[in-house]
């Protein structure tokens, strides 16, 4: 028997794999990428604007009546022309350029500081010093902005360094707002309040760990409010209250070349093309940013996820055909799925979450489906009715046949979104792992159960809320009638559990998918959801399809049980058969690790190694590195999934050996 071993290759260190990801997720958006050149480019003008004596540009600030008003190219000392005094325009664009780019950056951290300090102490401590600093905030944002930095230049006079101040006090509401918003999502987090019963201070959870929290928000709102800055700034300059002569700055050289509209309009042009181009390019960045910083856009979805899941073209799904092995092949399945493949599009990645999956869910039977996390239980159970998420996830082949409610099989990959709508929570409904997102907080529980069936009924609304009586009535809630006037953050993680399980039968369907429900629940609780659901089930003859990591429970409710790995079903058959004679490794390999009754000198060992980044699949076995059977074959090309039996699969080439030692 000769053990798999996996090969050692170096490693790049963590920051530089960091780097290179960020620039990859930055790359991605090309827009940001020639926002960022362009402003490269005017940011290196502008480092370079002290060295201009060193090159064949003339002195900003010279004068020169005898060659005023130069066009563009017309002298090949002046290349940009000359303003009414006769200065090089050229030279003033570069100085000015980097006057415009310094008092917006530092307006920009002036009023990042203030406004984030504000934000993080308002939302911390809350009560009367929220009150206070909010209302302070709100006063400043009554006013047009503008005008109040007009107001403010003009009590502490012209001058740039006084435009500076007005432009950050102005803009520091946007980011006290933004701030305290993002705060107060995170305060009543875990790890916020096992920092505060820790004995930290009231400082060291502010800036070790909401700051870091917060960070991003902060970043993306001053790459956002950069470009309004130096606007603002030019705007201030145009009325001749920002930069005074003979400094240069954009607003300054667009407020004096207006009254050359007519004789001269590069005076005026030039400036001008200078703000729009450097405002666009800051602002093309700040998109970036938001790309690379925001976790929840790093696969590039910058659109709103689709209502179904995106499939590719029905000659390729039904070239899928039905040849496939299934576990419990059925005469007549109630849905049946052929070759399911589900994919996640994450830039130049594929994730392939599904790979390969077929099965058959019969009448009133209920099917199990076990792994690890990220085995490709959930992604699949999601896109039977085409829930998971485009982007990035997409269906690349395979069918879905549901053969319910009389009409002939319907293929729910690619369906019409009307008809599929008409399936979801009517014939195939979905319990999902966590009823507390879940469930809208804002909407009683009684509405939200009457919402499910006025839906698809097309009954009254008093119909409906009697019929969510009978339901809530029927999963056991205590004083349903009372019950039905509560929010669901009044109710136990138990009560909404039944709740969810109410709205799910509330219209009697033909399939229930059940995605770990009892997850986040206790083990007493956990035991009568558990009861409570095959009751219902029984009584409804619906199908169940239950979703799980834990042998045990799927052992009480499912007669059939298909075990995956990798996106792949490695191992399937009856409950009972396949519990008591594994015939795959893995499978084997989860078994040992559920504890037993009565066995406390029962070992349980971890499944060494870790799972395989479903981008980087192996050839072979995808768990061949962490096979004590596995050979050379194993992990030379792929393992075909097999009958042994009559209804058990298996996808293992040495399935006989499974058990013997």
């Amino acid at each position: 028997m000769k053990a798999a071993s996996e090969a050692l290759v170096p490693r790049a260190p963590a920051s530089h794999t960091g780097l290179r990801e960020g620039w990859q997720r930055l790359a991605r958006n090309r827009l940001a990428v020639v926002g960022l050149v362009v402003l490269a480019l005017l940011g290196g003008l502008a480092l370079l604007a002290p060295l201009l004596p060193l090159l064949p540009l003339a002195d900003p600030n010279a004068t020169d009546p005898s060659n005023r008003l130069l066009r563009p190219f017309a002298d090949s000392a002046h290349l940009l022309g000359t303003d009414a005094l006769g200065r090089d325009l050229l030279s003033r664009l570069i100085w000015g350029l980097r006057v415009s780019l310094a008092v917006g950056i530092a307006a920009t951290l002036v009023a990042a500081v203030i406004g984030s300090l504000i934000g993080l102490l308002a939302a911390w401590f809350g009560r009367w010093t929220d009150m206070a600093l909010m209302r302070g905030i709100d006063v400043v944002m009554a006013f047009p902005y503008l005008l109040l930095a007009l107001a403010i230049v003009a009590v502490l006079g012209p001058g740039l360094l006084n435009a500076l101040f007005a432009i950050a006090i102005v803009n520091i509401p946007f980011f006290a707002r933004a701030v305290r918003g993002s705060t107060l999502s995170l305060i009543e987090r875990d790890f916020i309040e096992a920092a505060r019963k820790s004995g930290y201070s009231h400082a060291r959870i502010l800036f070790s760990e909401l700051l870091p929290n917060v960070l991003p928000v902060i970043i993306i709102t001053m790459s956002t409010t950069l470009g309004w800055m130096i606007l603002e700034t030019a705007g201030l300059s145009f009325l001749g209250l920002g930069a005074q002569p003979p400094q240069a700055d954009l607003g300054s050289m667009l407020g004096e070349g207006r009254r050359l509209l007519m004789n001269a309009p590069h005076v005026a042009a030039l400036p001008g093309l200078a703000i729009l181009v450097l405002v666009v390019a800051i602002n093309l960045v700040g998109d970036g940013l938001r790309d690379l910083l925001d976790p929840r856009l790093r696969s590039g979805a910058l659109s709103r996820p689709l209502a179904a899941t995106a499939s590719d073209a029905p000659a390729e799904r039904a070239a899928a055909g039905g040849e496939a092995l299934v576990a419990h092949a059925c005469q007549q399945p109630l849905l049946g799925v052929r070759q399911l493949r589900t994919h996640f599009l994450a830039g130049q990645r594929t994730l392939r979450a599904v790979d390969d999956v077929s099965f058959d869910i019969a009448p009133g039977a209920a099917l199990g489906i076990v792994g690890e996390s990220g085995s490709g239980k959930s992604v699949t159970a999601l896109s039977m009715l085409g829930l998971v998420a485009t982007p990035p996830g997409r269906i690349v082949g395979g069918r879905i046949d549901y053969h319910g409610g009389g009409q002939g099989a319907v293929d729910l990959v690619g369906t019409p979104l009307a008809r599929l709508q008409a399936i979801r929570g009517n014939r195939i409904a979905y319990i999902f792992q966590d009823p507390q997102t879940t469930l809208n907080p804002l909407m009683r529980i009684g509405d939200q159960v009457a919402e499910t069936v006025w839906q698809h009924r097309g009954c009254s609304w008093q119909q409906a809320r009697a019929r969510a009586l009978e339901l809530l009535e029927e999963v056991r809630i205590p004083d349903a009638a009372h019950r039905m006037r509560a929010w669901p953050h009044e109710l136990s993680g138990g009560q909404r559990q039944r709740v969810v399980i109410a709205m799910a039968l509330a219209n009697e369907p033909d399939l229930l998918i059940a995605d770990e429900p009892t997850t986040a629940l206790d083990v007493t609780t956990q035991a009568q959801v558990l009861d409570l659901l095959d009751a219902l089930r029984r009584r409804h003859n619906a199908a169940l399809l239950f979703i799980s990591h834990d042998f045990a429970v799927v052992a009480q409710l499912c007669d059939q049980v298909q075990v995956m790995y990798a996106g792949r079903i490695v191992e399937a058959g009856p409950a009972a058969e396949l519990f008591a004679t594994p015939r795959h490794p893995y499978t084997e390999r989860l078994l040992a690790c559920v504890p037993e009754l009565g066995q406390p000198e029962r070992v349980m060992e971890a499944i060494p190694g870790l799972p395989p980044a479903v981008d980087d699949l192996p050839p072979g076995c995808a768990f061949a590195p962490r096979c004590h059977l596995a050979t050379e074959a194993c992990q030379s090309a792929p393992i075909a999934l097999q009958a042994i039996a009559p209804g058990r699969l298996v996808r293992c080439i040495r399935h006989a050996e499974v058990g013997r030692g």
